[in-house]
């Protein structure tokens, strides 16, 4: 069975995300370490304090917490935004190939998220492989912009997403 962090727990790491100011990150840093030190092992919170690291530049240090998180058992949602953040942060300190691994792995367990596909075709993008990037795009394109308009051209979308990532295969 997942684990399952206690309501009690999810409500305060909430109110200290939702109490967080992007440009100064220090002080939701310090509040997450906090509560990092009454539950050193809950995977939530390990997550938590990557995140905050993460918004405050700090790449490196946000790596591990990333990795700590998901070794403790780090699931459900909370897993696909860690899964999501992890691969941007490789991405970020130069890690094509582990981005582009932890994000696959990602859109593996969680194929319906959109949020994942617009990070995986971004770390593919740095990656220089901008056919399977646009491919990516244009089928989400095609999944969500439900428009008159583009509804029209779905199978043209479809069918130029599928040769791109063909293409993309062959190099």
């Amino acid at each position: 069975m997942p684990h399952q962090t206690p309501h009690e727990l999810q409500a305060r790491l909430a109110a200290v995300f939702a109490a967080r100011d992007r440009a100064n990150m220090q002080p939701t840093i310090a509040a997450f370490l906090e509560v990092l030190a009454e539950h050193p092992e809950e995977p939530e919170v390990l997550y938590e304090v990557g995140g905050a690291y993460d918004t405050a530049g700090e790449e490196a240090v946000a790596a591990g917490y990333y990795e700590r998180a998901m070794a403790a058992g780090l699931s459900g949602d909370a897993l696909r935004r860690c899964l999501l953040q992890y691969g941007s942060t490789l991405r970020n300190l130069g890690r094509l190939d582990d981005s582009l691994d932890v994000l696959e792995r990602a859109r593996g367990e969680f194929p319906e998220s959109d949020s994942l596909k617009v990070w995986h075709a971004t770390s593919l993008h740095e990656a220089g492989r901008n056919d399977a990037a646009f491919a990516i795009m244009l089928e989400l394109v095609a999944d969500r912009l439900r428009t008159d308009e583009l509804l029209r051209y779905e199978a043209a979308l479809r069918g130029n997403a599928a040769f791109l990532a063909g293409r993309d295969a062959r190099h």
